[in-house]
């Protein structure tokens, strides 16, 4: 089993949110928690300093220099948690940064419609990597939960606007249309907007709660925990 370990991200009213993903997942929780702003990816070119050794583990396309790690390629700086106590950081040219969804792959997406027999969405990252194209995935209903698939309702697990973490299960058909799955605990909704536009916090695995409204919609939410919630 991969292992795992408690983490905070801040939501969008400032509460501390505690997640309990697989380590490796973790990366993925982080820059799904960005995607709203879309943050393109930091560029490099060779000598650019990137950070001390105390905050990362140098990988690919570094040096290291008195202390600090140096880019020694142009091209795009990636970070990955790969179960070390730091991450690695390594430079990765623009070809090399396209990557394929495989059946396996943890991916994350953005839900860009629904309807009562599955979603749609736009597949950004491939485990913490990002993709230079979007490509497209669907979630079937029956893919959607593990237990009670006859009971899922779409738009009681997703709303068009949602980041979710999904598995690959298949390349599905000619037009690159993956099919995913979220029938696992770790995998869903991990950022999500009420309709009054505020962040909300997960407060079961079936419902998020607006911070400001304190109204509550249901989602297939991941497997991440809120610390405090507002009174």
């Amino acid at each position: 089993m991969a292992p795992r370990a408690d983490i905070y991200f801040r939501s969008a009213s400032d509460q501390p949110i505690r997640s309990h993903l697989p380590v490796s997942s973790q990366p993925i929780l982080y820059r799904a928690a960005l995607l709203d702003n879309m943050s393109p990816l930091k560029l490099c070119v060779p000598g650019d300093k990137l950070c001390s050794v105390e905050d990362c583990i140098p990988g690919r396309g570094v040096y290291l220099r008195h202390g600090n790690i140096y880019s020694s390629l142009a091209g795009y700086v990636l970070r990955k948690n790969e179960g070390e106590e730091l991450p690695v950081i390594s430079v990765v040219r623009e070809t090399e940064t396209q990557l394929l969804p495989n059946v396996g792959a943890i991916v994350t997406c953005k839900v860009t419609s629904i309807n009562p027999r599955f979603a749609r969405v736009h597949i950004l990252y491939v485990g913490s990597t990002p993709l230079k194209d979007r490509f497209r995935g669907t979630i079937r209903k029956e893919d959607m939960r593990l237990t009670e698939k006859d009971k899922v309702e779409t738009y009681k697990s997703f709303r068009p606007g949602d980041i979710v973490l999904a598995k690959v299960i298949s390349l599905g058909d000619v037009q690159s249309n993956y099919l995913l799955t979220t029938a696992e605990n770790e995998l869903g909704v991990v950022v999500a907007h009420s309709e009054s536009g505020a962040q909300m916090v997960p407060i079961s695995w079936c419902e998020m709660q607006c911070p400001q409204t304190h109204v509550k919609e249901f989602r297939k939410v991941a497997r991440v925990q809120p610390e405090y919630l507002q009174a």
